[in-house]
């Protein structure tokens, strides 16, 4: 479609020149260049993707950047990561005592540009006066996590998308000292966006300044793989489950084969063709182990060896997701993926446990934690074992700051299980604790199938569904919310709703979250929030059956949520 160019789309190549000129990437560069020009001959697509590129600009937040790899303010790429690194810089040194130098640890993950990132971000922040310490080669999330507090830097960056689509990276922020190596949270992410801000308006990228940085041994790995083996049940494992492992892409199987090996773990059986990383993720298409068929060659590997169990880390081995043998599965497949709410519930209980275990006559102290749209089952947990129990907002940079913090889960496949070592949901750590259950489980003639039974037949059965709606227009998300806030609900799916509690304003001791909390009759619950980190509606639905035999409960919780999610479903669309 042709395209007369306007006086705004004469503004945008304005831009677009301007970006080129201070962009150390020869790709980016081309990629932009090509652009401008198809828009200077009338290309009406071209036009709409300069405006997409230079209308707005890629937010930093408390998840700090994350987009698409892409030449512009509002893509991924060399320059604006330079100016993100130079606005944590100033940052740093604005809020660092007063004749102290300021430090970080930077590390990164397998994908496309990431160490490239990470290089350019370390020497900008050492020409701009802070102490840069680079992770001596590409690494999980959870050993940077850890490194923040190894070194006592002021803080923390790692270069990762997570489990985002191949041609995204990101940018993820943590914080030493007093936040202990969480990621930031208000108003630290707000401060630090208009230091950004600030370089971007104020100084090209080529006029900042470089220094030299300092590359970390491997001790620090070393630590953390002793440490988190440590972690695991004492002694040598009461039995060895038959095991299959995926690193989905990633980087996470050589930092977590140490650690099984180091934990007494027989080796498992790998996925083969996910193991090493590989930043085009060639096997699937969403390398996140939650989508439809991100498992499929994993449920291949397990029934060929026979498993009792499946291990799957991200991308960056910060989440954990668990499979257990179905025959009942669909398709075949024979094996069923846990929800992260039986993962996170499942390691929640062994973590009351053990706290019991080693309390003596005082009694467990400290506090279980999950974010407010995971499953409730973990407060009946913690009320179970007389410990605290923490609802906090969503993400780790919440939940990692609990008061007492014995363990924290989202149902997103993140689990904090080790929090004196990482404050951050950390993958390999889960997966350690998991098969140290399950083997003593193995030990004593049981499944975690049987263990799932146990947990439904003691705390009752808490089912959880989700429903998520992908949008590309983002103003809609906006609409459902209005619409939700200014016409509540009298009932979902058949029950009465008892109250609707909206966080926008804070609610108790939450700060403010654009989150609608729908209580309904009967303790089963709904919250609505929009994603942080992607262009979804997310809806949470939670019932709870503590009525009957095991199979009694399961089947009124699954059939209330069935109800809740064909109702949210109607109600969102």
């Amino acid at each position: 479609m042709s395209h007369e160019p306007d006086a705004r789309d004469a503004e945008r190549i304005a831009l677009a020149e301007a970006w080129i000129a201070q962009d150390p990437d020869p790709e980016t560069r081309a990629e932009l260049a090509a652009i401008v020009e198809s828009v200077r001959a009338g290309d009406a697509a071209a036009a709409a993707d300069l405006a997409d590129r230079f209308d707005s600009r890629l937010a930093f937040g408390t998840a700090g950047l994350r987009g698409e790899i892409a030449a512009g303010p509002n893509r991924m790429n060399r320059a604006l990561v330079s100016q993100a690194a130079a606005g944590l810089a100033a940052y740093l040194l604005e809020h660092a005592a007063p004749g102290t130098t300021p430090s970080v640890v930077i590390g990164y993950d397998g994908r496309k540009n990431s160490a490239v990132f990470a290089r350019d971000s370390a020497e900008l922040m050492a020409g701009a006066g802070v102490r840069a310490i680079l992770l001596p080669r590409l690494l999980p999330t959870p050993v940077l996590a850890f490194a923040v507090r190894h070194f006592g830097t002021s803080a923390g960056v790692m270069v990762t998308a997570s489990h985002n689509p191949p041609n995204d990276n990101g940018y993820k922020v943590y914080l030493g000292g007093e936040h202990h190596g969480s990621q930031i949270v208000a108003p630290a992410d707000a401060e630090i966006a208009a230091h950004i801000l600030n370089v971007a308006s104020t100084t090209a990228v080529p006029a900042l300044p470089r220094g030299d940085v300092e590359t970390a041994g491997e001790e620090v790995v070393d630590e953390y793989v002793r440490l988190t083996a440590a972690s695991a049940a004492p002694g040598t494992p009461a039995a060895q489950p038959r095991v299959v492992y995926t690193a989905m892409h990633g980087v996470g199987w050589e930092t977590a084969a140490r650690v099984l090996e180091a934990a007494g773990f027989d080796a498992p059986a790998l996925v083969d063709a996910q193991i090493a990383p590989d930043a085009g993720f060639p096997t699937v298409s969403f390398p996140n182990p939650e989508e439809p068929g991100a498992m499929d060659l994993s449920f291949e590997r397990a029934r060929a060896v026979d498993a009792e169990l499946v291990v799957a880390n991200d991308p960056d081995a910060d989440r954990l997701a668990v499979a257990i043998p179905d025959p009942d599965a669909p398709d075949g497949a024979g094996y069923r993926r846990l929800t992260g709410n039986e993962v996170g519930l499942t390691l929640g209980w062994l973590a009351a446990r053990r706290a019991a275990e080693v309390s003596g006559d005082a009694g467990p102290s400290g506090s279980l934690a999950c974010s407010i749209v995971s499953s409730p089952g973990l407060e009946a947990v913690a009320r179970a074992y007389g410990l605290d129990f923490e609802a906090t907002l969503t993400g780790f940079k919440w939940i990692s700051r609990a008061p007492g913090l014995v363990f924290g889960f989202e149902e997103a496949l993140g689990y904090l299980v080790n929090p004196e070592v990482v404050r951050d949901k950390d993958g390999i750590s889960a997966a350690v604790a998991f098969l140290s259950l399950a083997a003593e489980l193995k030990a004593e003639g049981r499944t975690v199938a049987d263990h799932l039974d146990e947990f439904v037949e003691r705390f009752g059965c808490h089912a959880s569904g989700q429903v998520s709606i992908r949008v590309t227009d983002l103003s809609r998300i906006g609409a459902v919310m209005t619409r939700l806030r200014a016409e509540p609900p009298a009932s979902v799916g058949g029950i009465r709703v008892e109250r609707i509690e909206d966080l926008a304003d804070g609610f108790g001791a939450l700060p403010p979250s654009d989150v609608l909390r729908i209580v309904l009759e009967g303790g089963s619950r709904v919250m609505v929030r929009p994603s942080g980190t992607e262009p979804k509606l997310k809806v949470y639905l939670d019932a709870v059956s503590e009525q009957g035999s095991v199979a009694e409960r399961r089947a009124a919780a699954t059939a209330t949520i069935a109800a809740l999610e064909a109702a949210m479903r109607e109600l969102v669309a």
